[in-house]
């Protein structure tokens, strides 16, 4: 019996492990493949915090007067009683959930008015001279309630106003007491908000105030003059539209 030996067979195996260590050493030089990480998405805008910010626009008083008095009769006036409107708020928001959601806040107010002068009231044909202060400035403290749509907020909101200002000219004409100038009452109204940036937001709004009826005092009559002065009696309700900004701390 005979044996045969292939010299070809440790040939083979040595070409292919060769062929194997170099494909292995060439894949090690290749570059690795890197899968990038992921973009980390923004956090959800909230309008929660402080703010503070100036206003402006313009108030709608309706200065047409009629009432009667109970000496000497039916006292008319005529003229609207508009005018520029403009001051500060200060505030505070807080929002529910990110995002989108329900928003609670509490918001204070002050505000200049420059309302037009009154024209001159009638008793008959005779002039009749309102001894009543003007309204020089108001503030309110009121809470908001809202909804936010991310950026976007719609809200409503009301609470307690006040107001006053100056001495009308012909109060020394009046020869009883005056009421203090300063008057309460409440205001109640809503709006629209909008964040642009974030700190930054820009709103418009509209209130109703409401100071309570004014006036109602005793009537004198001057035949120096000949004039008739007094309080007169009239509803210190007026509206308001307004722009304004915030910077949200």
């Amino acid at each position: 019996m005979s044996l045969s030996y292939n010299a070809s067979t440790p040939l083979t195996v040595a070409l292919l492990c060769l062929g194997m260590a170099i494909g292995a050493a060439d894949a090690a030089d290749l570059p690795r493949r890197q899968v990038p990480p992921p973009i980390p998405l923004p956090p959800a805008f909230t309008w929660t915090g402080f703010y503070a910010g100036l206003n402006a626009g313009y108030g709608f008083n309706d200065g047409r007067k009629t009432f009667t008095d109970p000496t000497y009769g039916s006292v008319s006036q005529s003229g609207g009683r508009g005018g520029f409107v403009g001051g500060g708020q200060l505030g505070y928001n807080y929002q529910f959930t990110p995002g989108s959601g329900f928003v609670l806040g509490v918001e204070t107010d002050f505000q200049g008015t420059a309302f037009a002068k009154a024209d001159a009231a009638y008793l008959g044909t005779t002039p009749y001279y309102n001894v009543s202060p003007s309204l020089d400035w108001f503030g309110t403290v009121r809470g908001r309630v809202g909804y936010a749509f991310d950026r976007v907020l719609i809200y409503g909101t009301g609470g307690f106003a006040y107001g006053g200002g100056s001495q009308s000219a012909y109060a020394s004409s009046y020869p009883y007491a005056l009421s203090s100038s300063v008057r309460t009452g409440y205001a109640a109204g809503g709006g629209f908000e909008y964040a642009f940036t974030e700190k930054l937001s820009a709103k418009i709004e509209a209130l109703y105030v409401n100071l309570g009826k004014r006036g109602g005092g005793t009537t004198v009559y001057d035949a120096t003059v000949p004039a008739y002065y007094g309080t007169g009696t009239a509803e210190s309700g007026f509206a308001v539209v307004r722009a304004g900004i915030n910077y949200r701390f």
